[in-house]
């Protein structure tokens, strides 16, 4: 799985690029935006943008491309829920977003549109955006089972002589438990398991600690000298990002919940079911425009609760309170 991220000042280019017709478009998942053509997803976009009106670039593009040989396993359902998985990750949330898969290529891949002034009118950060990105869609290359291109993963350990040997041995057992512990005293004691021991390096005589070292069979090497994902810093970062994606994974689990228990019911389950088919109905219908999902009244609404924001904002900013 590998990421590109585009940002650019437009989302009409953008929108009418991710729902070009002729590349077999299938839009799968939605938020924030009205439905009824791609002329009110535009506008649902570039309405929300102006609560931010000092942010120059607002739109964020990313395509996530995965490998051929997992075409087979990349259902549509398991696609959603990686995208919402890595935008969770990339801390892509609470603002607007479109999700469409492209069939024109051999390779399995969707775009993400997504509003970078998110529902409150804040900026959502892009600092170190591509090198957080790389590391996201390792991990989730990893946590999905997905295709890896040759690399560390793919070296024949039985040709290797030592030091590499055990160097290897410990990137292997690193790369199976940093994705899976929440934190250092559970990842330490899982290492300890596989005979690997570990030492921090400390600044000077504080407790700060700049560095790790992992010892196997006689052999020493540095976190960074495994592999770069496996510096200290990495490491302390990735531990983090499990334990937020451990209750984010519990907020998904209510969610799928109790949509299920709405379909049961009979009711609408919001836009995952009612968007999954939306530019298919648009190639038999020959119609050209997104089906109607949502009255006007729902996007007068719409229109009205960012007008009230934007007014809010201007009379903070003025310095008058009501």
């Amino acid at each position: 799985m590998m990421a590109k991220i585009v940002k650019g000042k437009g989302f009409k280019g953008c929108i009418n690029y991710i729902l070009d017709k002729q590349k077999e478009t299938i839009l799968l998942d939605a938020q924030g935006v009205r439905l009824k053509s791609k002329e009110s997803i535009i506008r649902s976009f570039v309405v929300q943008a102006k609560l931010n009106p000092d942010l120059a670039v607002t739109v964020g593009h990313v395509s996530l491309n995965f490998s051929a040989q997992d075409r087979d396993k990349l259902s549509n359902e398991i696609i959603i829920r990686i995208a919402r998985e890595y935008m969770q990750r990339m801390g892509i949330k609470d603002t607007q977003y479109i999700l469409a898969r492209h069939f024109d290529k051999e390779h399995p891949h969707v775009h993400l549109c997504f509003n970078r002034v998110d529902n409150m009118g804040k900026t959502i950060s892009d600092r170190n955006d591509r090198l957080r990105s790389a590391d996201m869609c390792k991990i989730l290359t990893r946590k999905h089972s997905l295709y890896f291109s040759p690399g560390k993963d793919n070296v024949k350990m039985d040709r290797l002589k030592e030091p590499d040997n055990t160097k290897y041995e410990i990137y292997h057992v690193l790369n199976n438990l940093v994705p899976k512990c929440k934190d250092w005293s559970t990842l330490l004691s899982e290492l300890k398991k596989q005979g690997i021991e570990t030492k921090f390096k400390h600044k000077g005589k504080t407790d700060e600690i700049q560095g790790v070292t992992f010892t196997k069979n006689g052999y020493s090497f540095t976190g960074s000298k495994i592999d770069r994902m496996f510096s200290y810093s990495k490491i302390d970062c990735q531990l983090n990002q499990n334990i937020i994606q451990s209750h984010a994974d519990v907020q998904y689990r209510s969610k799928d919940t109790q949509q299920a228990q709405q379909q049961k019911a009979g009711t609408d389950v919001g836009l995952l079911g009612a968007v999954g088919d939306i530019l298919d109905s648009m190639s038999q219908s020959g119609s050209g425009c997104i089906p109607l999902h949502g009255d006007d009244t729902e996007e007068e609404a719409f229109r009205n609760r960012i007008e009230y924001e934007e007014k809010k904002r201007q009379r903070k900013k003025k310095g008058i309170r009501r």
